[in-house]
């Protein structure tokens, strides 16, 4: 079957807009990441944040992972039903609804948890209670991005050691998400918190690094165990403008219809902002690359409404062409559906659950 031909296949048995993934691609990514983990001698814990299905999980699994990342419970939830065992949750968690559900999770597989304050860690020993084993955590640190985590290697330090003389908790080491661009930052704050915590005696044994794009840098930091990485199983435009993708790496795509062409330099995609979603993927021009018009812009949305500017395309589609959209950010689209259509090629091979789907929790 020809791409022409499997469009209008996908078109015809599953309707527009539909997210499509190549798993050759797949297949592709996952062993390339892995071989850069393997040859920095780091271990690799895929983040599902990109996908949320437990059949991806277990190829990355299969292909030499150690573990995988989770942001949410529910992620996690749906990971240990699917058959992985050795998480990683990168998020504080408070409340007693989920303290319960993590000492529920923690009964049934090895859990690890990122904390970045007292308040968080005062709370994980009831999850340890409720299991009736050690719960392993990592202290957060931000190194330069502003987001979660401790900015200081004293804060770091300090949160080990509560970590260490709490009830049922085990100090298990550090999780940071570098700047891209501020890895000696990055290093100077690893070495000065590692060799803060053993002089408490307490063993980092954990340190864990996080970011696709990093993972062309892996060898810049001294210390790192494991990385984390989400995106690169189906890589985006962002990852293009970063450098760490190419057009034929893009393992997902969007298939849509143009359905409107009211004016001669405009049209409409049946893919809106439920669709496609509005992130700008860092301020990239658009919502989107169409691979058969790549001069043409998704300027703008309705929810059901891709507004098409067409003014520097010579190439204009007309009413009922079906394209392919390489979005801006892959993670947010997956989360929009409830299933990838999976081809190899050019072939239809079958359906994935996105079985993670909307688990905020």
């Amino acid at each position: 079957m020809s791409a022409e031909n499997l469009k209008a296949e996908i078109a015809r048995r599953y309707g527009t807009p539909a997210v499509v993934i190549d798993l050759e691609i797949v297949e592709r990514n996952i062993a390339r990441a892995q071989a850069l983990c393997d040859a920095a001698g780091v271990a690799f814990r895929p983040h599902i944040k990109t996908h949320k299905s437990p059949a991806l999980a277990q190829m990355q699994r299969s292909a030499g992972a150690a573990g995988i990342t989770c942001q949410k419970i529910g992620e996690a939830e749906v990971m240990a039903e699917g058959g992985l065992d050795e998480i990683l949750i990168a998020y504080n968690i408070l409340g007693e609804e989920k303290l319960g559900r993590l000492g529920k999770l923690l009964a049934r597989a090895h859990i690890t948890v990122a904390a970045d304050n007292p308040v968080t860690i005062e709370g994980l020993p009831e999850a340890a209670r409720i299991a009736g084993r050690p719960l392993d955590v990592v202290v957060e640190c931000d190194t330069g991005r502003k987001r979660a985590g401790v900015e200081t290697p004293g804060e770091a330090i300090e949160l080990a050691r509560t970590i260490a003389v709490a009830p049922g908790l085990a100090f298990a080491g550090f999780m940071f998400y570098p700047p891209d661009k501020g890895m000696a930052a990055s290093q100077a704050f690893l070495n000065e918190t590692i060799a803060g915590v053993r002089a408490l005696g307490l063993d980092p044994r954990v340190v864990s690094s996080g970011g696709t794009p990093n993972l062309s840098q892996l060898e810049r930091l001294e210390g790192v165990t494991e990385h984390r990485a989400g995106t690169y199983i189906f890589n985006d435009r962002m990852m293009m403008n970063h450098g760490m993708a190419t057009l034929e790496d893009c393992a997902l795509h969007v298939y849509a219809t143009v359905v409107s062409r009211a004016g001669a330099g405009r049209g409409v995609l049946d893919s809106g902002s439920k669709t496609l979603t509005v992130d700008t993927g860092g301020g990239l021009d658009g919502f989107g690359l169409i691979r058969e018009y790549p001069q043409a812009r998704i300027a703008g949305f309705a929810e059901e409404h891709g507004l098409l500017d067409l003014q520097r395309s010579n190439d204009r589609p007309p009413v009922g062409t079906v394209v392919r959209i390489v979005p801006n950010h892959v993670c947010v689209v997956v989360n929009m559906v409830d299933t990838l259509i999976a081809v190899r090629g050019d072939e239809i091979v079958g359906e994935l659950s996105v079985a993670a789907r909307g688990k905020i929790t």
